[in-house]
């Protein structure tokens, strides 16, 4: 019989056709958005399940009317060095050309607030949407979130606008009748349909990402775009798709409507996400880490480690249960876990429903605020103690606990000196005291600005390293 070997990758879905991985910091030239305090939150209606799942056959066309208007053509124009020819030398001609990519996006107050995906929008130089009435508008850039590609923008109108309101994905169910509404190839408020195929999907292999799977159909442009039960709820934010073609062949991939909800409250409240912990390590219980653990339950989240002084250890989790539930939602694998965490915020309290010596129990837990953040240039740095930092004689500072895995950094890093346990001191010339000053200032960075970091060498020295 012959091996058939699939490739499968994810290919964005924006004009630019490919959805690329995390990109080194020091390739990206992002634009310099003004993050501003806003007091309006998303529109948000509990999603009625009840007609979704009938046996009759499903009628589109009304959830097909609420979507169009709501759905808008999004234009990314950027500015790019090309090689130089021998022509552009001769002639003095500048290197720098304007490079378009488009996607779509979805109206989600009457203000003119526009949820899309990062990577539709990313490195902009000029933004401009295009309603479903062929008005076009200028859009600002209010805030982003790499972690999950989601991107919230803003345009200025006189009237009032149609829009989407926030569907709850979690009560959305495998089978359900879906349709994606977006601009594929161009082609202007395209709608295709098809069922929840899976859900708390990750594709990146990592525990990170949490998709609904469907087979609607999605091609390149409906990046950004809306995914609507058959009531015209929006249930999530079309993102990527399985392919070895750069094209449609059968599964997209959206984020769901609750992360990419509390995602925009987050930029709109506060200028970035702000994600709730529940300080626990472990993994994903299947038949092969079950029988290693000398247990017969194969689905749930095993925990191997609590974190200190975090939420989990005060409600009384420990080592060896296995989590079950969170809020009533099931936690099969990992990515059930983060997914769902990633609704929530710092203190919320989530009710944890665990499994320990065979014996059911329901803990509530109080998030914290994560105190890690991942500098791909870098790597992984965690917030520092006061008393620790006496140690090195500094009142601010973070520590590098990861070291960054990309062959030639870390190499450079090491030979450096820089070394996991190593202080960064500034970022770009900002003093950082938490995770948040260097969140700020990766955001705060200019159009083509160079990535200044300080760091304490092992001689108690502050050196400083430039990057482009």
């Amino acid at each position: 019989m012959k091996k058939i070997l699939t490739l499968v990758c994810v290919s964005a879905l924006g004009g630019l056709l490919t959805l690329g991985g995390y990109k080194l910091f020091v390739e990206e030239k992002n634009k310099q958005v003004a993050l501003e305090q806003i007091s309006e939150p998303p529109i948000y209606v509990p999603t009625n399940t009840t007609n979704n799942t009938s046996v009759d056959t499903p009628n589109f066309v009304d959830a097909a009317e609420k979507s169009l208007d709501a759905v808008v053509h999004v234009k990314n124009t950027s500015i790019v060095t090309a090689p130089m020819s021998m022509q552009d030398l001769f002639f003095g001609r500048n290197s720098e050309r304007a490079q378009v990519g488009t996607g779509s996006g979805v109206i989600i107050s009457p203000t003119g607030y526009i949820v899309t995906n990062n990577h539709v929008i990313n490195n902009a130089n000029e933004i401009s949407i295009t309603l479903n009435d062929n008005k076009s508008y200028m859009a600002e850039l209010i805030g982003t979130d790499e972690a999950t590609d989601i991107a919230l923008l803003k345009i200025e109108t006189e009237e009032d606008l149609p829009f989407m309101a926030f569907g709850d994905s979690d009560s959305a169910k495998i089978g359900e009748w879906v349709l994606a509404v977006g601009n594929p190839f161009n082609l202007n408020s395209t709608v295709t349909a098809g069922i929840i195929s899976a859900k708390s999907r990750d594709l990146s292999g990592k525990n990170t990402q949490s998709f609904i799977q469907t087979d609607a159909a999605v091609n390149p442009g409906n990046s950004g775009g809306a995914l609507v039960n058959t009531n015209g709820d929006l249930i999530g934010i079309n993102t990527a798709i399985s392919s070895r073609t750069g094209s449609y062949i059968g599964y997209s991939f959206a984020v769901p409507s609750n992360i990419a909800r509390k995602i925009v409250n987050d930029i709109m409240e506060y200028g970035n996400v702000q994600n709730g912990i529940l300080g626990v390590v472990g993994g994903a219980l299947n038949s092969k880490s079950a029988e290693e653990l000398g247990t017969d339950i194969t689905e749930g989240f095993y925990v191997s480690e609590v974190t200190k002084d975090t939420g989990a250890e005060k409600a009384g989790i420990k080592s060896g249960d296995i989590i079950k539930k969170v809020d009533g939602v099931e936690i099969n694998k990992f990515s059930d876990l983060t997914g769902y965490l990633k609704t929530k915020s710092p203190k919320d309290i989530v009710n944890v429903t665990l499994l320990r010596d065979g014996d059911e129990e329901v803990l509530p837990v109080t998030l914290l605020k994560n105190m890690v953040l991942e500098i791909p240039i870098i790597g992984v740095v965690k917030n520092i103690s006061k008393n620790e930092l006496k140690d090195f004689k500094l009142n601010y500072g973070l520590k590098i606990s990861k070291l960054t895995n990309h062959p030639k950094l870390e190499s450079y890093w090491k030979n450096n000196g820089v070394k996991e346990g190593s202080i960064i001191t500034r970022l770009n010339g900002k003093k950082l005291y938490s995770v948040d000053d260097a969140q700020n200032a990766i955001k705060d960075r200019g159009y083509d600005e160079a990535i200044e970091i300080e760091v304490l060498n092992k001689e108690g020295e502050k050196v400083i390293y430039n990057f482009r």
